[in-house]
């Protein structure tokens, strides 16, 4: 599996994660608060929070490497 396809998944997967999460806990907090503004909510929260992965390709090795940031924390990781 190439890197860019890896980097997508992981994107996808945290971001529902987190979106699941929140949304079931603003319910929970807020149950008579309304869908569209809970869907609102939660989106722009789970799009802040989730950590962001990418590819690129290494011109030393010639290798695709995975990255990955996170505002929780410092600086750039390497896959």
């Amino acid at each position: 599996m190439s890197a860019k396809i890896r980097a997508f998944l992981f994107n996808f997967l945290c971001f529902g994660a987190l979106f699941l999460l929140i949304r079931l806990g603003i319910l929970y907090c807020f149950p008579q608060l309304p869908y569209l503004i809970t869907f609102i909510i939660t989106g722009g929260l789970a799009i802040v929070l989730s950590p962001r992965f990418a590819a690129y390709e290494d011109d030393e090795k010639g290798k695709e490497v995975l990255l990955m940031r996170w505002i929780f924390l410092k600086g750039i990781r390497q896959f």
